[in-house]
């Protein structure tokens, strides 16, 4: 596909909302084919979740005919539903709550909230067509037992709202490998990419931030959201070096780093009850 002609679907947000082609298109797929980290909080969950997100997939692909290859497309998929389940309630949930967001940034929020919603029902359609059953949204627990009050604190709403966002801009990126044998998931997911990215560009200018990631600091962060960085540090791009042709903070900023699928799931089942 033409370099423009893709960089101009990604930037369209009717993708995920109005074209019925859409939906037709997914439906050839069938053809071949989402942070805060309390340290003191055990991450055992993290099994659960993956049981979950997985167990189904795996079960499947043993049945759907010519289904070889798609493990790795759905599990990707699955984990990307996970991630977007906990954004989707995050919002909702926010919104709904009396008195917690101001007036000025509601209108923010309400739109995040419906990108969310749409990637959800966008990643529930993509797994369906390819034959899998998405997995069921988990039970969510923002406060991590206690640990957060981010329905009765603003502050640390858009503290964890900066490291979904943050996660999930990561996350979608580890996964490319993983979704590039499906050309027009590959294109979703990068439009979602990009999206997500401007959320978290967003969130973090409301929290005075630069929109971007300088080197692994997250920002005027919690030190408990430090997994949400790990990494982000990297100043050498294919043995180019960054950090000597721009100074270590522009040159790390220049490059987001990928977050591993295991990564992103120990950050994400940290809040799954």
């Amino acid at each position: 596909m033409n370099i423009l002609k893709l960089l101009d679907r990604l930037s369209d947000d009717k993708f995920f909302t109005t074209e019925a082609s859409r939906l037709e298109t997914l439906s050839q797929i069938s053809q071949f084919g989402k942070k805060a980290a309390v340290a003191s909080i055990p991450l055992g969950l993290g099994a659960l979740m993956t049981t979950s997100a997985k167990a189904q997939t795996t079960a499947t692909t043993a049945t759907v005919p010519g289904n070889a290859g798609k493990s790795a497309l759905t599990d990707a998929l699955q984990l990307a539903l996970v991630l977007e389940y906990l954004e989707d309630e995050y919002y909702t949930k926010g919104l709904s709550t009396a008195g917690l967001i101001p007036s000025t940034d509601r209108p923010v929020f309400m739109q995040i909230s419906k990108h969310e919603s749409a990637h959800v029902a966008f990643l529930k359609s993509t797994l369906t067509s390819l034959g899998q059953t998405p997995g069921a949204k988990p039970t969510f627990d923002f406060t991590v037992n206690g640990a957060f009050s981010p329905f009765s604190d603003y502050n640390q709403f858009l503290v964890l709202a900066q490291a979904f966002e943050d996660t999930g801009v990561r996350a979608y990126k580890g996964q490319a490998g993983n979704v590039m044998s499906n050309k027009t998931v590959l294109q979703a997911a990068l439009q979602i990419h990009s999206v997500e990215a401007r959320h978290a560009s967003q969130v973090r200018r409301m929290r005075a931030n630069k929109g971007w990631i300088e080197l692994a600091n997250g920002g005027n962060m919690p030190a408990a959201t430090n997994p949400v960085y790990a990494g982000e540090g990297v100043t050498v791009q294919a043995g180019f070096n960054t950090a000597a042709a721009f100074g270590p903070e522009a040159g790390s900023a220049a490059y987001d780093e990928i977050l591993t699928g295991s990564d992103a799931q120990a950050i994400a089942t940290l809040f799954i009850d």
